[in-house]
């Protein structure tokens, strides 16, 4: 059932006041409801702050948005693609996992109209269709960037991979499965389960056997929570390397203790940054849903305010001149990082390194900077002491 969101009915009149002629109709298929729904209502309150910023902004366009909840079934969320395609919608933000993007795909294609996803990550997506964007990390740099961060920075000689048996997971857990041998380190074993889940306790128990100086876990939140609770209850005393899907501040308050020291990789995202346009974001978020954005409610206001400018380069004329726009953007300030696409549709990001800090995701690098630059500062303040002695 479709929901109209209040914003679009104020765009409507804000727009007609000011006699703006050209409409541009933004459809959102996100898993409101079902097995995803965590990343669905994240990325759906980003999409709803960004349309109220485009509320505000002087514009030639005539905006509106409606909402569909695809109840975390990719068949369900191919069709309502198609029905908002149908009614004339110029571009749709879903695909939000990955077989929900694989099915909405060739429904973009059979319109010809852009399909921007605001998640989806697998490889098996890049250069799919000449309509297909996403303006999240491909798990091929996403894998890459944490097997790097194992064997460089962690040291990690052998770990043992912790998969589902899916398209979701099947990037990932490649990716890194290449990269973190090509560089010297041992994979003990990669336990793929399937994506019904269950009762993770004899994975653990496996992974406990082979005694693994680390664990990398490709899943989505629940299950990589489930099994770093387990792996914390059986004593597992090495690394916990895990993947975006595990950054909401949601799950990871859920885990609590457990959860401290967990590595993951994702886009440079930093709710503590000063920079005026992620603070505005984070702000103007606190004040809407007294929360704090994660990583998905930060991409879906991108994908929103990405559209907007690709609409405005475009000219707004024709839905099918979307995708060109969009190949030739070119540093465009989002809050996730500056955005632009190759010829694929992939987003030109490298993500980085997050670990669990006190319940909080804390970017590992700057943190590490950060602590140098306090123990430099004490170690200066001791000289300053010592030489006022001597005088």
């Amino acid at each position: 059932m479709r929901r109209a969101l209040t914003v679009a009915t104020l765009l409507i009149v804000t727009a007609a006041g000011c006699a703006k002629e050209k409409s541009i109709k933004i459809g959102a298929v996100l898993p409101l409801t079902g097995a995803h729904q965590l990343y669905g209502q994240s990325i759906q309150k980003g999409v709803e702050l960004a349309f109220e910023k485009l509320l505000r902004q002087e514009s030639d366009y005539q905006y509106s948005l409606s909402v569909e909840d695809s109840a975390s079934d990719p068949d369900r969320g191919a069709q309502l693609v198609e029905q908002l395609y149908s009614d004339g919608f110029t571009a749709i933000i879903g695909g939000v996992t990955t077989p929900e993007a694989l099915k909405a795909v060739p429904v973009a294609d059979q319109y010809d109209r852009v399909l921007l996803s605001p998640s989806a990550s697998t490889p098996e997506l890049t250069g799919i269709s000449k309509y297909f964007y996403r303006v999240f990390v491909s798990d091929s740099r996403e894998g890459t960037t944490m097997a790097n961060f194992a064997t460089q920075k962690l040291k990690i000689s052998n770990i043992v991979i912790l998969a589902r048996e899916d398209a979701f997971a099947q990037g990932n857990r490649e990716v890194f499965d290449t990269n973190f041998v090509r560089q010297g380190g041992e994979v003990l074993e990669m336990i793929l389960f399937p994506s019904e889940g269950g009762d993770f306790s004899g994975l653990i128990d496996r992974v406990l056997t082979l005694s693994p100086d680390a664990v990398y876990i490709a899943a989505y939140a629940e299950e990589t929570s489930e099994m770093i609770l387990e792996l914390r209850r059986q004593r597992f005393g090495g690394y916990v390397l895990a993947t975006a899907a595990f950054a909401s501040p949601e799950i990871i308050e859920k885990v609590g203790q457990p959860a401290e020291g967990v590595f993951l990789t994702q886009a440079g995202f930093d709710t503590k940054s000063e920079e005026p346009l992620i603070k505005d974001f984070v702000d103007s978020y606190r004040a809407k849903y007294g929360l704090t954005p994660d990583l998905y409610a930060a991409h879906g206001y991108d994908a929103v305010m990405v559209l907007a400018e690709a609409v405005k380069e475009s000219g707004g004329e024709f839905a099918s001149d979307l995708w060109s726009a969009l190949r030739g953007l070119r540093d465009f300030q989002g809050v996730t990082g500056t955005l632009q696409f190759d010829e694929r549709g992939d987003v030109q990001k490298f993500p980085r390194v997050f670990v669990v800090n006190e319940g909080e995701l804390v970017d590992y690098e700057k943190d590490i900077e950060e602590k140098r630059r306090k123990i430099l500062e004490r170690l200066r303040a001791l000289e300053a002491k010592q030489r006022r002695g001597d005088d």
